[in-house]
């Protein structure tokens, strides 16, 4: 079975594919460089794990590749969370939410929010 979580820093080249696929190494390289100081090489390297991963494809376009993601950023977001979920709270999702309710100021429109999905999940 092969490794498919992503590190903190492989999420910032999925993001920046994410948002505009797909895009050469180059481009990335580009995108990323505004707010990290990774090497070109270090960068490249992730690519590679990600493809290994098989979150990543590329198609080779004359003499550079176009990255795109083979999986959803959704997708994602969701296997990050069930697995931060396992690890940290036992898998117990009323424990995350209590955790995060006391220790975060929430305005009036996100505890409304709040009440909504609960609301909802009450009527399932």
């Amino acid at each position: 079975m092969r490794d498919t979580s992503i590190s903190d820093a492989e999420w910032h080249v999925m993001d920046a594919i994410w948002d505009r696929p797909p895009q050469s190494a180059s481009e990335v390289i580009e995108t990323l460089s505004t707010d990290h100081d990774w090497a070109p090489a270090t960068i490249k390297t992730m690519l590679h794990r990600l493809v290994k991963k098989g979150v990543l494809a590329y198609e080779q376009n004359g003499n550079r590749y176009l990255y795109r993601a083979c999986a959803k950023r959704t997708a994602c977001v969701r296997d990050e969370s069930r697995s931060f979920l396992k690890r940290v709270f036992q898998g117990e999702p009323a424990s995350l939410l209590a955790h995060f309710l006391k220790t975060s100021r929430l305005t009036p429109d996100e505890i409304a929010d709040l009440r909504r999905i609960l609301d909802e999940q009450e009527a399932q």
